[in-house]
């Protein structure tokens, strides 16, 4: 076998199995399987190798499966946890590398096989076992408790109080500015993994820049190559506005033909992401919605067009990534002065597709 992972040891009927990935991290990605008698071998490999992949020619199906560990239930259910991946457009897949479960037979001959063949399903019948629900901590965020929600990460950054409050204006997740998004040092960014295909990011932000240098919103983000930032900024003619900023493969590009004059006072930010298409919304800070779960009671006013991000995601480079994308919050300070942008709230709505 070329194995191009650690394989996993398991022991049943008094045989050893060694369960590996091979096929790279892509579309070939695939679990194989061999067993001995003996710990040390000699290994049999299964001869129906791979005993899970991807159906190349289905590209509305799980692909880049692979990579698996084995589980057994306490009443003698077998399942499958693998990696895996959903493109939203062929080759492209936003959200990174996923987890899904498939449930095992064993043959009579003690081959190990995934229940309806080897590729991945989509729905899968859970084991006989008392289900309890994780505890799940809140999609919507009011940044009034101590400390963040276990969800949030930063980009290379401890959380301390050089760069992050919640403490010097309550009720509020402070970011003061730091470096640009093409920095891999001190950036001030916040934000939580995507995990839907169809949703709506929105937050309410408090923010005065003074120049050009200085900008904070929402973003959409996968590394310092690839990123869509709604943001607010300072122009000589048009004052306090609103654009939008998007680096394709390290291209930067501003795709307004003008930024949006805002009024004073706070302003309301949504992204509504269907698959690849991403849109952008702006209101008054002070318009008021359902806060939390519904904000269609907003008039929310579209800025620019919409846009394909499928960029965004683990496949359109030249060098291997895998995390997938990020949604949220930051702030830049060009000219050091680390100007502080107040986030009132932080809500993720997930839609349709999950």
């Amino acid at each position: 076998m070329g194995v191009t992972e650690a394989p996993h040891l398991y022991r049943r009927n008094g045989y050893y199995y060694l369960v590996t990935a091979e096929g790279g991290t892509g579309y070939g990605h695939a679990m194989t399987v061999a067993r001995s008698r003996e710990l040390t071998g000699p290994y049999e490999v299964d001869p129906t190798n791979p005993v899970l992949t991807s159906n190349p020619e289905a590209t509305d199906q799980l692909q880049k499966a692979g990579h698996g560990s084995l589980v057994e239930t306490a009443e003698g259910e077998w399942y499958c946890a693998h990696l895996c991946a959903r493109p939203v457009v062929a080759g492209r897949c936003i959200l990174g590398r996923e987890t899904a479960l498939q449930r095992c037979v064993w043959t009579e001959d003690d081959w190990l096989r995934i229940d309806g063949g080897p590729y991945p399903s989509h729905r899968v019948a859970g084991p006989d076992l008392h289900w309890q629900a994780p505890l799940a901590e809140p999609d919507h965020d009011t940044f009034e408790g101590p400390g963040l929600h276990r969800y949030w990460q930063s980009l290379r950054r401890p959380f301390d109080d050089t760069w992050l409050s919640l403490s010097e204006r309550p009720g509020c997740l402070r970011l003061k500015g730091g470096e640009s998004m093409q920095s891999t040092h001190r950036q001030s960014l916040l934000a939580r993994r995507l995990t839907h295909l169809e949703v709506e990011v929105e937050t309410r932000l408090s923010f005065q820049p003074e120049h050009f240098q200085q900008m904070a919103g929402l973003i959409l983000y996968y590394d310092t190559q690839d990123y869509v930032y709604l943001r607010v900024t300072r122009e000589e003619t048009l004052g306090r506005c609103l654009g939008i900023v998007v680096s394709r493969h390290g291209v930067y590009d501003e795709p307004l033909t003008a930024d949006v004059p805002l009024m004073a006072g706070d302003v309301r930010l949504m992204a509504r992401l269907e698959r690849e298409s991403l849109r952008f919304f702006h209101a008054p800070g002070d318009a008021q919605g359902n806060p939390g779960r519904h904000a269609d009671a907003i008039d929310w006013q579209p800025i620019g067009e919409p846009l394909d991000i499928s960029h965004l995601c683990d496949d359109d480079p030249d060098y291997i990534r895998f995390t997938g994308t990020f949604v949220g919050l930051c702030a830049q300070d060009l000219s050091g002065a680390g100007l502080a942008a107040d986030f009132h709230e932080f809500d993720y709505r997930p839609g349709k597709s999950r």
